[in-house]
């Protein structure tokens, strides 16, 4: 362990600069007993918890064993409540260094109702601390690295908007405090197996791009559970093959030494706070336990590479080096380890006391407590000016696209609210400022043209593109919506959004409710979506909505016209919930649905249907670019047969309008469910089921459902009109049930 004598300043004696100036790496002698009782502690919570899940008293374990030099130096060298953590499961000491008890960790264990980290709902050693930073950690490998590429760009962003952290009353901002200091840092560590995930090379790529203040720390013990680092990493070392990023400071160390390790995240610090970029530090380290209580090591690891890893256990090494440096002698170290293991039976005991979750609370916080957007506060008036423009093509006109109406609400939020930033594939006008400045390109503002402008009015640091790299785009969002900014991203085409769906399925929408509402992050993911293209073929014209209206804590909304696609579009950015927004292409400039811009404060409650055309012989319930496609063969139906068809427009899929779909039910006594959607497992199969269960008794004839046909969307127009739902096959449903 290295080590360093300070100066000897005159009239001091020698024997005493030994004992009293001597310092390690900057590390005082009290600060390396306080290291070595952190150290110990976090062994022995594991020891004990292994003990207690044997007895059957906790019901999972993971430890940090072999971590916890490195966890003590990162606790040191960073400021508790100050910089962020985005820690994983074996940075026990880490968490224990900036202040986390071992009783909350017990706490965590048993699952208590007062466990601090989740109340009950997650496994331990997922920690979430809000009051020092630790943000809520989940199981999936690495999911929190791009989180913590987030939480990194808010400090910049924040240093040059100080007015965006105000809290405002009557939005999420009421309800989310902001704070940063323009030079924290942020730290996220993972396994060595987790570089292996694409999620990591997305972080590091944008890390280095933006020269963030973003710390990885990569726990290198050789092996991801039984795989060995290297089938995991080409060459066995991730050092090697990470040199290339520009602006990194770069360190490998031995992480079972906390002086070395200290010394190599000071280093790694004050070139992050500095501003020069982010920092890496690869600490090879041990795993000597098996990788959980559900693994036993010994099926794939010889005792000879066991015993070749005792031999570096940092326990052991630290107690030799207080001895050796007479920092402590056999009695001081006994004496604080017996101190910690009495004070870890007195918190065991207490925990074991702990009042279990009550089964009532298990649906809280699913969504915000706070703030309900289904409620009156978001149902306002059209207030349309006389002569607005038309952003996308310059024109003046009383009816606007529902892509003039999406760009103008953007507009005006951002306006109004100084947290939005919006980015995604292409949403910039011109990545290349120049070329904007100097008038050589009008720009593009998005594929379909809807954020145009945007980023010439409000600047480059809130409207911006992003890598191609759509699990980049939600996890960034996430990381900045968890500290308070108001991301408005955009996934280019539906089709093209699954590489997010660890981010949109494990994380954002489940970062409230896991963490017991320590910590939210609400924010926008506005996506394209839809067929009726005419040449958009299999991957860029598919619905397959069902699947994220099936995850709780998402709100899911789908627009058919340009006045609730602006209403709905505000209600998602003042909400307190994360939002999909799912805005139909064909939809963006048709005839249909235009409409005035209905003003800066039009907003429309989710769960609220829309009854499109009223009637009394059957209920159709659709939503998206069916909308027009019903009304076509509705009023058809009316003209040729006198029929009065009452059209149901749901508008938000997630929460729906149960309500109106059973008021209508009872008034027509029949239902046909349409969506664009493959028929099997879509969404319509759901309200359908519904009818036929709490309405059976009001029906004259059985549920019906118009869908997609169950494949893909063909390129050929002949087959896409084949496989879609078209308003004759709607015409001929319509007419056979009202018939039945």
């Amino acid at each position: 362990m290295a080590t360093k004598t300070d100066p000897k300043p005159a009239g001091v004696a020698d024997s005493d600069i030994k004992q009293a100036g001597k310092t390690y790496e900057g590390l005082s002698r009290q600060q390396l007993t306080e290291a070595y009782r952190i150290m110990y502690t976090s062994r022995r919570l594991d020891d004990r918890e292994i003990m207690l899940k044997r007895q059957q008293k906790i019901f999972f374990q993971i430890s940090g064993a072999g971590h916890e030099a490195i966890g003590v130096a990162a606790a040191f060298a960073l400021k508790a409540g100050y910089d962020w953590f985005y820690p994983y499961y074996r940075d026990r000491a880490l968490c224990l260094g900036l202040g986390v008890s071992p009783y909350d960790m017990l706490l965590q264990a048993v699952g208590a109702a007062d466990d601090p980290s989740s109340g009950g709902r997650q496994m331990p050693s997922h920690w979430s601390f809000p009051r020092l930073h630790i943000v809520t950690g989940s199981s999936p490998t690495g999911t929190q690295i791009l989180q913590s590429v987030g939480c990194a760009e808010v400090a910049r962003y924040l240093t040059a908007h100080p007015n965006a952290a105000k809290k405002v009353e009557g939005d999420y901002r009421q309800f989310k405090d902001v704070e940063f200091h323009g030079d924290e840092i942020t730290y996220v560590s993972l396994g060595d197996g987790t570089t292996s995930e694409g999620e990591f090379w997305e972080a590091m790529n944008t890390a280095s791009n933006l020269k963030l203040p973003l710390m990885f720390v990569v726990e290198d013990n050789e092996y991801a559970i039984s795989v060995p680092v290297e089938v995991q990493t080409a060459g066995g070392s991730i050092s090697r093959l990470v040199t290339g990023f520009p602006d990194f400071h770069f360190e490998e160390v031995d992480g079972t030494d906390p002086v070395a390790s200290y010394a190599a995240f000071m280093r790694s610090v004050q070139h992050c706070r500095a501003g020069r970029g982010p920092a890496f530090i690869h600490a090879h380290v041990i795993r000597p336990y098996s990788h959980s209580l559900s693994d036993d090591e010994r099926l794939y690891r010889p005792d000879v590479e066991r015993q070749r890893d005792a031999a570096r256990d940092p326990i052991t090494r630290m107690q030799m080096f207080l001895l050796r440096e007479g920092i402590l002698d056999e009695t001081g170290i006994n004496k604080l380890e017996k101190q910690v293991d009495d004070d870890l039976q007195a918190a065991i005991d207490r925990a074991l006391h702990s009042a279990p979750p009550v089964p009532e609370t298990v649906t809280r916080f699913v969504y915000s407590p706070d703030l309900d957007p289904t409620s009156s506060a978001f149902e306002t008036q059209p207030a349309p000016a006389k002569a607005e423009p038309t952003p996308t093509d310059g024109k003046k006109l009383a009816a606007k696209t529902m892509a003039d109406l999406i760009n103008a609400t953007l507009r005006d939020e951002m306006k109004r609210d100084e947290r939005i930033v919006i980015f995604g594939e292409d949403v910039a006008d011109c990545s290349r400022e120049q070329y904007l400045q100097q008038k050589m390109v009008k720009g593009k503002g998005g594929v379909f043209k809807l954020t145009f402008g945007l980023q010439c009015d409000f600047g480059s640091d809130r409207v911006f593109n992003s890598p191609l790299a759509e699990a980049a785009i939600v996890g960034r969002a996430t990381g900045m919506a968890t500290r308070g900014l108001k991301p408005v991203v955009e996934i280019q085409f539906f089709d093209y959004i699954w590489p997010a769906m660890m981010q949109l399925r494990n994380e954002l929408p489940l970062i409230r409710w896991r963490s017991n509402n320590g910590f939210s992050a609400p924010c926008v993911i506005r996506v394209a979506i839809g067929g009726y293209l005419t040449g958009g073929a299999i991957y860029h014209s598919q619905c397959g909505e069902s699947i994220f209206t099936h995850i709780p804590g998402l709100r899911v909304v789908f627009p058919s016209n340009a006045l609730d696609a602006a209403g709905l579009l505000r209600t998602a950015i003042r909400c307190d919930d994360p939002v999909l927004f799912l805005e139909h292409k064909r939809l963006y400039r048709e005839t249909f649905g235009r409409a005035a811009y209905p003003g800066p404060d039009y907003m429309i409650p989710f769960g609220n249907a829309k009854i499109v055309q009223p009637g009394t012989d059957l209920s159709v319930i659709t939503y998206g670019a069916v909308v027009p496609r019903a009304l076509q063969a509705a009023q058809k139906l009316e003209r040729e047969q006198g029929l009065k068809i009452e059209l149901i427009d749901l508008r938000s899929l997630n929460p729906f309008d149960w309500e109106a779909i059973a008021a209508s039910v009872r008034k027509t006594n029949r239902a046909l469910v349409a969506y664009e959607d493959s028929l099997s497992w879509g969404y319509g199969a759901e309200i359908a089921a519904r009818i036929s269960d709490q309405l059976f008794e009001h029906l004259d004839a059985p549920v019906r459902r118009v869908a997609a046909l169950d494949t893909y969307v063909a390129y050929q127009p002949l087959l896409e009109n084949a496989i879609l739902p078209q308003t004759s096959d709607l015409y001929r449903a319509m007419k056979d049930l009202a018939e039945f």
